[in-house]
């Protein structure tokens, strides 16, 4: 379906609902790269309403059963520590049916969150301070969610995180090359392909019973966190589509690859990449400080690998992407999937460097 598509039958979507008087049509809302989002103005409440890409997501059931059941989860454990759970979890509305997602005539699924108020979204961690309370909204997840049974949630997308996967798909895309794209990219490919072996170092761990299976968030960018616009205490974790079993290192890892460094995830010229340690040392201490005990001695250990980790596997996978001819991540120009994977080597590249450091501010943490 197209974006114009989505337009169309967001009516659709609407109708479904019982959301009050809208005071105008719904326009669309947020910078996503996958779903295609609209903020509904109902007057008294305002919603967001989104169309669950059928690309990314191909068993939204599924899906918004995960998220249905961790939110309801989390908003038990914030009420217990006397919070607010309208404000510091997602609430899913359900369809008139009592559906927590609906269909539309194109056989593409919707579904409404309620709209969290008096929130802002930041795209870049403006300030070390901003990142640091990402740190401890996504350290406070895995503590609420620590005795959470993640074994009972769903893959919706199979081998999200599994590197070694991702770097097969990656061999596929570059054998097949339908668009020719591969002569292009030759040092980008090589550069991944080299690093092969690092691509099992968490799965193995996971193998081997060393690191635990969790309940991750598995995209822990700083936008998805909402905080508030009085305090600039982080409030919200947002979202949830890929809320999956996983591995703690890994949420740790996405949020270092997107926010420790001061370059826009495209940016074409890479001197202008480079990873920051002071925002590696402030985010990792920030986390820590809420996850704490929540998390075992090896996972504060592997926490530098899980952040080489996930920036390799994304560069893997916007190269991939590129190479297949951008059908999953949403592009606004040619080669930006290109110049996003090429973002992701030299942040590798910069953290292989500074491997020493990295460690030795995880280690920190560990118990004597």
């Amino acid at each position: 379906m197209s974006m114009v598509q989505a337009e169309q039958t967001l009516q659709e979507a609407l109708a479904a609902y019982d959301l009050g008087t809208l005071v105008s049509d719904p326009v669309r809302f947020g910078e996503g790269h996958i779903n295609d989002t609209f903020l509904v103005d109902a007057g008294e409440r305002r919603f967001i309403l989104q169309r669950i890409s059928p690309v990314a997501f191909k068993q939204p059931k599924d899906l918004m059963e995960n998220i249905v059941n961790v939110t309801e989860y989390l908003g038990r454990e914030i009420e217990k520590l006397g919070g607010d759970r309208r404000r510091e979890t997602l609430e899913v509305i359900r369809s008139r049916k009592g559906e927590t997602c609906v269909a539309d005539s194109a056989g593409a699924m919707w579904r409404v969150f309620a709209f969290v108020e008096d929130t802002i979204c930041y795209q870049a961690a403006e300030t070390p301070e901003l990142f640091a309370a990402s740190g401890r909204a996504f350290g406070r997840f895995q503590r609420l969610l620590r005795d959470y049974p993640a074994h009972t949630l769903h893959e919706t997308i199979p081998h999200f995180h599994d590197t070694e996967d991702r770097l097969r798909k990656l061999k596929e895309a570059v054998a097949a090359d339908p668009l020719g794209r591969a002569k292009d990219c030759r040092a980008d490919i090589d550069f991944m392909l080299a690093r092969e072996s690092d691509c099992s170092v968490a799965l193995a761990a996971l193998r081997e019973g060393t690191l635990p299976l969790r309940v991750t968030h598995n995209d822990t960018k700083l936008n998805n966190v909402l905080m508030d616009d009085q305090t600039g205490e982080a409030l919200c974790v947002i979202d949830l589509d890929t809320v999956m079993p996983g591995l703690s290192i890994n949420d740790f890892g996405d949020s270092i690859r997107f926010g420790a460094n001061h370059s826009a995830e495209d940016e074409p010229d890479l001197t202008k990449v480079n990873f920051d340690l002071d925002l590696f040392a402030a985010y990792t201490d920030a986390f820590l400080e809420q996850a704490g005990d929540a998390l075992t001695q090896a996972e504060i250990r592997y926490l530098p690998w899980g952040a080489k980790l996930m920036t390799l596997e994304c560069g893997i996978r916007f190269l991939t992407d590129h190479l297949e001819g951008d059908g999953y991540f949403h592009i606004s120009r040619e080669g930006q999937n290109l110049d996003r994977a090429r973002t992701q080597c030299k942040l590798v590249q910069d953290m292989e460097a500074h491997w020493s450091e990295m460690n030795a501010i995880a280690a920190r943490y560990l118990s004597e």
